[in-house]
């Protein structure tokens, strides 16, 4: 889907398995970026290489026209088919240096980060070209001189990065934005919120390309940020309610907290039992009240 001026928006669907028989649907989203070259955000699950080739030849250019991958962070869902892609054309790799060993090392995240069905989400680690800091810009070349500024927007995970194409108002945030009553998936709660109140003070964004969402555009924009900041305070209070007084185990706590949060009894893993904890660990901050 052609979103803006130099960019392109693919999701592919792909399901995670999380109990015998049981799946739950999630989506990948890959975007792609059009100049004198042809810069990808994210690579999506295993496999999304195929129809990543395939669209870009539809669009009449050449897959080995890819030079840079620019990674938002390391989960799998992003970086997948990331292995394959820079197999195939060589393509660099950009990271935040936090992301970096799971990316170059995906058997160190598979083993401190779990995550059901890993080895079908992610078939092999890739070589990083260049490490990204905040406010880095990343020049993607053209007659219109396209950059792109590096934002860290730590949270969902601690490399996270958030990146503007400022000629096209675009922001690329990955999974710093949740969505109401999608997963909450983070590791960091205070973060995500301080995150995501940064994202929401820079002016001019008149695209925002998440990894959760469809494309939000306009007056959309600034409220879907400020929708993820809410989200965040009411899982607060979901977990600090399911919490109680006690100190219930972390998959009680996490049954409990769904449930308060309506989400399905099957949404109550150990990945959504690791953003509870971190409500936990955030008890009493002034950037999440507990009440």
């Amino acid at each position: 889907m052609h979103i803006t001026p130099h960019v392109h928006a693919l999701r592919f669907p792909f399901r995670v398995p999380v109990a015998p028989g049981i799946s739950i649907g999630r989506f990948a989203s890959v975007f792609l970026i059009c100049s004198e070259t042809l810069t990808l955000v994210d690579s999506g699950v295993a496999g999304c290489e195929k129809p990543v080739f395939e669209y870009i030849a539809a669009i009449g250019r050449d897959p080995a026209e890819i030079s840079l991958i620019v990674q938002t962070h390391a989960h799998p869902d992003h970086i997948g088919a990331t292995h394959a892609i820079q197999a195939e054309t060589g393509c660099e790799v950009a990271m935040h240096a936090a992301e970096r060993e799971w990316i170059e090392n995906v058997a160190v995240q598979d083993r401190e980060r779990p995550v059901p069905g890993f080895d079908q989400l992610v078939r092999g680690s890739a070589r990083a070209g260049r490490v990204l800091a905040d406010g880095d810009v990343i020049s993607l070349g053209g007659d219109h001189r396209l950059d792109l500024i590096v934002f860290h927007t730590p949270g969902h995970s601690p490399g996270s990065v958030s990146l503007l194409l400022q000629s096209d108002g675009a922001l690329f945030s990955g999974d710093a934005v949740p969505v109401p009553g999608d997963l909450p998936v983070y590791d960091d709660a205070v973060a995500s919120v301080r995150s995501l109140k940064r994202l929401s003070r820079i002016d001019g964004i008149t695209t925002l390309l998440s990894s959760w969402d469809e494309p939000q555009q306009g007056i959309l924009v600034y409220k879907a940020i400020n929708d993820g900041l809410i989200t965040i305070r009411q899982v607060h209070r979901a977990v600090i309610a399911a919490a109680g007084n006690g100190t219930p185990g972390p998959m009680d706590l996490c049954r409990k907290a769904a449930g308060i949060l309506g989400l399905p009894p099957q949404a109550a893993t150990q990945l959504l039992a690791r953003t509870f904890a971190a409500h936990l660990r955030a008890s009493g901050s002034k950037d999440l009240p507990d009440g």
